[in-house]
């Protein structure tokens, strides 16, 4: 019976000192990053039949469990991964919205400065410094068009590196998972007995891997995971992995996109297939936010550079020479997908540059009609023939073919930022002045008929008067002759517009607006048979004359983007409000997810982490019991040397 002692006493000092080395372990991990605090099982040993009943034999350790709460880690990994999503959008959009709205960095002091100058060459257009401070501030403005297109583009390059390093670590803790997943599975099966501390290593490396997407977690037969990312997609199944890759992207080439590999091959996956983490804020920043902004800041570059040139075109510069491209000219970037099979060439012209909507669009084949689609909105139109207008762009396939699935890039203006220029170096060369002027015969006529002020159209470049046009009034008909006989006429009055057909007879009215051949101009008083009116070429060479230069400083305010509803600063103001308001929005809500996660944490903790306090306790509470089962083990031993001295 005293052995007997001895053997409880014995089991219950193993069963303390378990517990004693457990809390130690426990408490030396109270810091480690992912550690679960562990519980010694403990349990009755299995009792011995004495004839007069049932002995206990003291005590066993049955497992050293871990306090872990599967329910509230997955709360966890859910939080976690939605909280990287919004962190590292809202911190993409905090680089752009300090750059946008910066007022010494953005774009509209230099915006500002540049009318400034044009307003002032309308005061004194003969003035050479003028001109040249005109000119100055053209290269400023040009200067910082391409900063910010620049910049924006190291952005979108960060972006690229970003996803780079955040495959790679997703690849990396897929590899650590599936191989822990095969330690695990090998040490349970050999006792039965949970490896907690290298569950641990797997917990966090997946609470790791939740930070940089979306992840679910599935229990395999026994101790593996299986683990999902994004919508579903396999990453760790067992022992066995899937990678994410990096590839140029087919259409784009300055684009990396997120790839996947799988038995079947690999493939490219759009952002919805890859929610959550890092990876799927930077996607959401880049496909919501990026390409609109590059988008409209380069409908403000195109806006300017079409009105502008359009304009200046009209007019006629120092030299007496017709005014020029002043801003380079810019086209719509069209790329051709690495797949396609056909042979067509796609050409895209700026047919209206007020509607444009500084969106990207993609051009796909179905092997019957022409898919055209807002990359922004997914907004789709569906044609059986090209060419076709869609929202100021004329698209035409002047040769070779589409395939089916065959598939092109159109970025209409979110190229044109960085590669704003001014094309003009010779300040005489500015066109200021009219090209035409109206020409009353005053040595010969005798009525009191004048010309009011003569103006052109935006497409009087293309085809500018060869002759002068003089007109001469007939009495007799009441008519204005002398139109050219290959052009119509219109006239309009307060009370409506007339249209004159080609060589048709056009009477005179008074105080109204003639307009032929992309010229206009007013008339007004009474005419005497014969008085004749004369619209001619500007023969002055510019000098003193300011008609032009007045109407390009009339188009800081002019409404010429977004549907005539808004000017370039109203347009830059639209991007930076778009910025400013997605950025604060992220702020709140990532602050918002940041406190839930908080909160998550603290519920996990509560149960799983350590408690500095409650470990303390339980080491006293184990030195009492190993202390007592000391004392039985001395009394055993008493009561076996009082047997021993009975037996002699």
């Amino acid at each position: 019976m005293a052995s007997n002692i001895l053997n409880i006493g014995k089991s219950a000092i193993l069963t303390a000192q378990v517990g004693i080395s457990t809390a130690g372990h426990n408490i030396a991990n109270a810091n480690t990053p992912g550690y679960t605090r562990q519980i010694v099982v403990q349990g009755a040993a299995e009792a011995q039949n004495f004839g007069f009943g049932f002995l206990g034999q003291g005590a066993q350790i049955k497992t050293i469990d871990r306090a872990y709460n599967e329910l509230l880690s997955r709360q966890v990994l859910s939080s976690q991964t939605t909280n990287s999503e919004l962190s590292t959008y809202a911190t993409q959009m905090r680089q752009i919205d300090n750059l946008l709205a910066n007022p010494e960095a953005g774009l509209s002091p230099s915006l500002q400065s540049f009318f400034s100058s044009v307003q002032a060459a309308s005061v004194n257009p003969n003035d050479a410094p003028t001109r040249q401070a005109m000119l100055s501030n053209a290269q400023a403005l040009a200067s910082r068009f391409q900063a910010l297109g620049n910049r924006l583009n190291e952005v979108s390059d960060s972006v690229n590196e970003q996803l780079s390093n955040a495959t790679s670590l997703v690849n990396s803790y897929a590899k650590q998972i599936a191989g822990l997943n095969t330690v695990i599975e090998n040490a349970v099966s050999a006792d039965g007995q949970p490896p907690n501390d290298l569950m641990d290593q797997r917990d966090q490396l997946v609470n790791e891997l939740s930070k940089q997407i979306k992840v679910s977690v599935v229990k395999q037969q026994g101790e593996k995971y299986n683990i999902f990312i994004g919508n579903g997609l396999p990453l760790v199944v067992g022992e066995t992995t899937y990678n994410l890759s990096m590839q140029r992207s087919p259409t784009d080439s300055t684009r990396l996109e997120v790839a996947y590999t799988n038995t079947g091959g690999t493939s490219v996956l759009g952002s919805n297939s890859l929610s959550g983490g890092n990876i799927g804020g930077l996607l959401q920043f880049r496909e919501q936010s990026m390409d609109t902004i590059q988008g409209k800041m380069g409908l403000v570059a195109v806006g300017l550079i079409e009105k502008f040139n359009q304009q200046h075109m009209q007019a006629t510069d120092r030299n007496g020479g017709a005014g020029g491209l002043f801003f380079a000219a810019h086209t719509p970037n069209v790329t051709a997908s690495t797949e396609n099979t056909g042979n067509a060439n796609i050409n895209v012209a700026i047919s209206n540059v007020g509607a444009l909507t500084g969106s990207n669009y993609r051009l796909q084949f179905d092997g019957t009609n022409y898919l055209v689609t807002r990359t922004d909105t997914g907004a789709s139109q569906s044609f059986s023939s090209l060419p076709q207008t869609v929202d100021g762009l004329e698209i035409s396939m002047p040769s070779g073919s589409m395939n089916t699935g065959d598939d092109f890039l159109i970025k209409p203006t979110s190229l044109a930022t960085s590669v704003f220029k001014v094309a003009l170096t010779d300040p005489n060369k500015i066109a200021l002045g009219g090209p035409l002027v109206g020409v009353s015969a005053a040595t010969t006529n005798t009525g009191s008929a004048t010309l009011g002020a003569v103006a052109v159209s935006n497409n009087y470049a293309s085809a500018p008067l060869a002759s002068p046009i003089n007109l001469t009034y007939n009495s007799g008909t009441g008519n204005l002759n002398g139109f050219p006989v290959t052009q119509a006429v219109s006239v309009t009055t307060s009370t409506g517009t007339t249209i004159y057909a080609a060589g048709s007879p056009v009477p005179y009215v008074n105080n109204a607006t003639y307009s032929v051949a992309g010229v206009s101009f007013a008339v007004s008083g009474t005419p005497n048979n014969g008085d004749q009116l004369t619209i001619a070429a500007n023969t002055n060479n510019g000098v003193g004359d300011n008609r032009n230069a007045l109407l390009l400083a009339g188009l800081q305010t002019a409404s010429t983007l977004l549907d005539s509803r808004e000017n370039f600063d109203g347009a830059y103001g639209q991007l930076i409000s778009f910025v400013g308001n997605k950025t604060n929005e992220l702020n709140v809500t990532s602050a918002a997810e940041a406190k839930m996660l908080e909160y998550a944490v603290a519920a996990q903790q509560s149960e799983s982490g350590v408690n500095l306090d409650e470990e303390a306790a339980d080491l006293l509470r184990y030195q009492q019991a190993y202390q007592a089962a000391g004392k039985m083990m001395q009394v055993a031993s008493q009561l076996f040397e009082l047997l021993l001295t009975i037996g002699n």
